[in-house]
């Protein structure tokens, strides 16, 4: 009877036979109606009562044992599966492995796919740079992740209104030769996503490549340091047409 829900044979047994009974029987009783061997009979009886559905008693010298209701057990048994059912549906699987192959991307809405889920599977950490107007699509979504403990940092070109604590926001010059858009994001130092545009197209590269990972992360707050340097000296640097020339050459 109670096979079908993972208890043994014997289990199953020797939960019948004190079902079958009106009474508390003792081990030799039970050995006798449920005819599971002897040598087995206390090993089978301590896994019931852990499990729950066999209570025991002294009577004198002698121990008895008595079977839990048959509707306890069924109310247990579905209480058990809703628990089991809900501990799976928050499971996470664990990613075991690094997978250092290249994988190229096309097309931007696939590309804004990837990058949301590579927000939504965040656990520690997520650093994200792009132009502000592509920014606001995730923008909720960080905001939330840093709620839940996610250490969030952003390089915005252009201002972006967010509540996100670690914002760095980078104007470019008004001659800039190269402004092209582009995306970068790295997750829990582990998951790159790299994107911009070739030929009007948005392109790009996701890779759990470690050297790749720390060379775009150095990337990133190659920026973030401009972004900082810029904003404090502006004036000076554009002063100087070397320098001048320098800052118009970046892509960002």
């Amino acid at each position: 009877m109670l096979q079908k829900f993972g208890f043994s044979q014997y289990e199953s047994q020797v939960y019948e036979a004190l079902l079958a009974n009106d009474g508390p029987l003792d081990a030799s009783s039970i050995v006798t109606y449920s005819h599971v061997p002897k040598a087995k009979i206390y090993e089978v009886l301590n896994r019931l009562i852990d499990k729950g559905i066999v209570v025991n008693t002294l009577s004198g010298k002698k121990k008895l044992y008595s079977a839990v209701a048959l509707q306890t057990v069924i109310q247990k048994l579905t209480a058990d599966f809703e628990n089991d059912i809900n501990e799976l549906k928050t499971y996470k699987i664990k990613k075991t492995f690094t997978d250092d192959h290249v994988w190229s991307l096309k097309d931007k809405s696939s590309i804004s796919a990837h990058i949301e889920q590579l927000i939504h599977e965040a656990e520690s950490s997520i650093i994200l740079s792009a132009w502000n107007d592509e920014l606001a699509h995730y923008r909720s979504l960080l905001e939330e992740k840093e709620k839940q403990g996610v250490n969030v940092e952003v390089l915005t070109i252009g201002n972006l209104q967010t509540a996100l604590k670690h914002l760095h926001t980078l104007n470019p010059i008004d001659d800039h030769k190269n402004l092209e858009p582009s995306q970068l994001i790295i997750v829990d130092d582990a998951y790159l996503l790299f994107a911009g545009i070739e030929h009007e197209t948005w392109k790009a590269i996701k890779t759990m490549s470690q050297p790749l990972v720390k060379v775009f992360a150095d990337f990133f707050y190659h920026d973030v340091a401009l972004t900082h340097i810029t904003k404090k000296y502006q004036e000076q640097l554009l002063q100087d047409p070397e320098i001048m020339e320098l800052l118009t050459r970046l892509r960002y």
